[in-house]
């Protein structure tokens, strides 16, 4: 008897040191995100500051038909025709540089290729920044002629959201001149790839009016650069603060259209050069626009593929072209179906593998990978 109570005792506690190690992988895959996502919802705002009531007032009233009759100062390739669906749901913005080509070609064979998600229209198209010769801007425009779906700001050459702000500020005046039924935004890079059927279903499930929505991975607490040797130096003259506003991660973040105006217009008065996204982090705070955070963005991050967790997550950041097919083409096959069980395994083996990544000991240092082989693709 004394010996079956010991082994009794014995597989009691196997138990607990299992259970305790499976809630501590939990608490590690998932904890972070889960209190995130708690902590970062944004309350109901009061709005008490004059300037930001002058910022709200100002959106309200935007009127930009003179950007309307004055495109092509401002938009070489300006394609106003591109976004006059009256009924838009969603417009997929992609900054793109002006040579990334066939990174635009791979992203329109894949996640791009969709005009509608739940029976709702959604529309892509693509942002560009300069070209730096006159055969590059030749080149764009056969591309634009071809595709109808490039948009050309006069800006700097590297256009992206973590690009120069003056890039965003020409995308925004686009969306609000030329596409201001869009009832919403997303700004995202030609280098991730979107699920715009889980994002479209997340937004028409909101319990909330469609208003001042900023929808992203929110980075908090981020220091700007004092170090007057790098480029993205930000001196105390222009921004004092000790720490950034809390901004989206520019790889992929959602704006409502009310959002965009707020933030165009409060983008007269910032002058810093701050990086795009911290950039729009900033104009939305002077609007009194608080980011909402959700873990389904992956920020900056590339997240490990898996069929089932790609279909929930929002976004996954670092694809080149081949991935993006790759992927596209696995989550296309309509007899992968996803249970309830299969994406709880599919989020712990992504997460679980994306973490591993990370670390030096996992980095990849082994065979070359068969470039034939669509499973290496996409990280099988």
């Amino acid at each position: 008897m004394q010996i079956i109570c010991e082994y009794n005792m014995l597989r009691s506690h196997q138990w607990c040191f299992l259970l305790f190690n499976i809630l501590l992988l939990h608490a590690l895959l998932f904890g972070a995100d889960l209190v995130e996502e708690y902590l970062l919802q944004p309350t109901p705002g009061v709005y008490t500051d004059a300037l930001v009531l002058d910022v709200r007032e100002r959106a309200r009233k935007l009127d930009l038909t003179p950007a309307r009759d004055n495109i092509s100062q401002a938009y070489p390739i300006g394609n106003p025709r591109a976004c006059l669906n009256p009924d838009l749901f969603l417009l997929a913005l992609v900054f793109s540089s002006p040579a990334n080509a066939s990174q635009r070609e791979a992203v329109r064979r894949s996640w791009a290729n969709q005009t509608r998600v739940l029976g709702f229209p959604v529309r892509t198209l693509f942002f560009v920044g300069s070209a730096r010769t006159s055969a590059a801007q030749e080149a764009l425009v056969r591309e634009s002629d071809r595709h109808g779906d490039v948009v050309q700001g006069r800006a700097a050459a590297d256009s992206s959201p973590g690009g120069p702000k003056e890039n965003m500020v020409l995308a925004l005046r686009w969306v609000i001149a030329f596409c201001p039924a869009a009832r919403f935004v997303l700004l995202t890079e030609d280098s991730v790839f979107v699920n715009l059927l889980a994002l479209g279903g997340y937004l028409l499930g909101l319990h909330r009016h469609p208003e001042d929505l900023y929808l992203g991975r929110v980075i908090q607490r981020d220091s700007p650069d004092r170090d007057p040797a790098r480029p993205s130096y930000l001196p105390v003259s222009l921004y004092a603060d000790r720490y950034l506003p809390d901004y989206c991660s520019g790889a992929a973040y959602v704006l409502s259209q009310d959002v965009v105006r707020k933030v165009y217009v409060a983008s007269e008065a910032v002058r810093a050069p701050l990086p795009a996204d911290v950039f729009v982090g900033l104009c939305a705070r002077k609007a009194g626009v608080v980011p909402t955070h959700s873990s389904r963005f992956s920020g900056a991050k590339h997240i490990r593929y898996n069929n089932c967790c790609y279909r929930y997550l929002f976004c996954s950041a670092g694809m080149d072209g081949r991935e993006l097919a790759a992927v596209w083409a696995d989550l296309g096959q309509i007899d992968r179906t996803c249970s309830l069980l299969k994406t709880y395994y599919g989020l712990v083996a992504c997460k679980a593998l994306t973490y591993l990544d990370k670390l030096s000991f996992f980095s990849s240092q082994g065979h070359a990978a068969d470039p034939a082989d669509p499973a290496a693709a996409i990280g099988q």
